[in-house]
């Protein structure tokens, strides 16, 4: 196809097939409809339908946390970014590239303020990287491998394409070629020395670590870096961590603020590996808002824009660190029986039944934490945790791990609570066929709501209150309204029944979904 022939839209998205982008996840609308002809006419790109624009962005965060490149996502205007906002929200968090391509009314049309026209720029700048807009057909595909390259950083994150309507039909247009994707910094040799020399001399140094190191490899630098006498603690919530299967695992930062002051107490020296210096989630009464001691030296080894597992290599070299040694014979546990059904004995079946190589994407909320506990114990797995803190994430992202990788099984841990944020993406998982395995904790409240009113010093809640905090009256019905999305369902109460579905879930390809009936608190 000449120049002359190619419109705006198919210069886009055959600039970024050419870049390398194989998947898009979208939610269109008729601003979008050359877009959408023009990926019909791309089959390097997988198109997938999401019936909820938070779907579409939480599934490109997960395809881009397991691939490391960016999917794209399709979205309707303003309206439509603002839908898909807090799953954009959390990839930034998470530090993975992302490509939005949102549809705007024509550049002809803007002027007359239809009731769809809003300040796209003004509303996806907060969370994008890089944002421009394509007001030129000549500029098509020199902007759509410059927004390919800016989603790579570093820190890598989610950036912004505004296509106008008319620019997309319009012809005139030409493909551009991406240049090399950037990659993560690199600490230098004169940090590394610095925090060697302190640790040498710390009473009680610790690392805070995230990124690259808890990736494939990194685990047992991190052995090694505590067998130093370092106290090694991960973020609270990570992008990707391999954890299981014998490998060490380093413990989390508590989410509390209280017991987060508690764990890091007494340290003379804080290093931060790919991460920021640590902070409590919320503002609490009497409690402080940032966890370093007082007096205690920080040493920054690279945040979020720096390769962690470079920098942890160079610091267990520099240290002359050995090599301890670990288990090689590893044997799953036993799995959970007996009469208490309850998030710790549901971690003990998933660890004893799940296989080697799953994918866990967590937006368990309150029961997540027992069950992240059992599963140092499972066979060796890949922790998608809730980056950005906003629920609603474990499905898509889900999604767009399982179509990353189709050879392993996926796993979704969701609260009632927040899997109701984005159930649509069940719809999606049928649809496709993806082999995701959804389990649903129902409490019927937002019971983390209930822990952070106690310790907000809110008061005692009354009757509007706790309306505001159940999700009874009516219960939500996890097995109707699965099937009514395509997904086949069951509901259990008892660890026999939970083991049962458990084991049958792992044995056999496709979505399926489990309501586990637990009690509420």
């Amino acid at each position: 196809m000449t120049q002359s022939e190619m419109t705006g839209a198919e210069a886009i998205i055959g600039s970024l097939a050419d870049s390398g982008v194989a998947a898009c996840f979208a939610n269109p609308g008729t601003s979008e409809m050359h877009l959408v002809t023009a990926l019909d006419r791309e089959p390097r790109i997988r198109s997938i339908l999401c019936l909820f624009e938070g779907v579409a962005t939480g599934a490109a965060d997960g395809y881009a946390r397991m691939t490391g490149v960016p999917a794209l996502t399709l979205l309707h205007l303003g309206p439509g970014y603002l839908n898909g906002g807090a799953n954009i929200h959390n990839a930034r968090r998470a530090y993975v590239p992302m490509v939005n391509l949102i549809g705007d009314h024509a550049v002809t049309h803007r002027a007359y303020d239809a009731p769809l026209a809003s300040d796209i720029a003004g509303l996806a700048g907060p969370n994008s990287r890089w944002l421009k807009s394509v007001d030129r057909v000549e500029d098509a595909g020199k902007l759509a491998v410059e927004a390919f390259e800016a989603s790579y950083g570093p820190p890598p994150g989610p950036v912004s394409l505004i296509m106008p309507a008319d620019t997309a039909w319009t012809k005139g247009a030409s493909r551009a070629v991406a240049g090399p994707r950037a990659g993560l910094k690199i600490v230098s040799d004169s940090v590394i020395e610095d925090a060697g020399r302190a640790v040498t001399k710390a009473k009680r140094p610790a690392i805070l670590v995230n990124g690259t190191a808890l990736h494939a490899g990194g685990a047992e630098m991190l052995r090694r870096v505590a067998a130093q006498g370092i106290r090694v603690f991960t973020d609270t919530f990570m992008a990707r961590h391999v954890r299981g299967g014998g490998l060490y695992d380093a413990p989390r930062l508590p989410y509390f603020a209280e017991a987060a002051v508690e764990s890091l107490a007494e340290t003379d020296l804080l290093l931060l590996a790919g991460t920021k210096p640590p902070v409590a989630f919320f503002a609490y009464p009497n409690t402080p808002g940032a966890f370093t001691p007082k007096g205690a030296r920080t040493i920054n080894l690279g945040g979020p824009d720096t390769d962690s597992a470079d920098a942890i290599a160079k610091l267990v070299d520099w240290l002359d660190a050995p090599a301890p040694l670990r288990a090689i014979n590893w044997t799953p546990p036993a799995p959970a029986t007996g009469d208490e059904f309850n998030a710790s004995t549901i971690g003990m079946s998933l660890a004893a039944y799940l296989p080697e190589g799953c994918l866990i994407s967590d937006d368990g909320v309150t029961s997540s934490l027992p069950i992240y506990m059992a599963l140092a114990g499972a066979a060796r797995h890949e922790w998608l945790g809730l980056t950005g803190g906003a629920i609603g994430q474990g499905m898509p992202v889900a999604v767009g791990a399982a179509v990353a990788r189709p050879d392993v099984k996926t796993v979704c841990l969701a609260g009632d609570g927040s899997g109701m944020y984005t159930v649509q993406a069940l719809w999606t998982m049928a649809r496709e066929n993806l082999d995701v395995l959804t389990i649903v904790f129902v409490n019927n409240s937002y019971r983390i709501l209930k822990i952070e009113l106690a310790r907000t010093g809110a008061g005692n809640p009354g009757p509007a209150a706790n309306s505001m905090l159940s999700l009874g009256s009516p219960e939500i019905d996890w097995v109707k309204l699965s099937e009514g999305l395509g997904v086949g369902a069951e509901s259990v109460s008892t660890c026999a029944q939970f083991n049962d579905a458990l084991q049958r879930a792992v044995a056999t390809r496709g979505p399926r979904l489990i309501a586990c009936q637990i009690p509420g608190a």
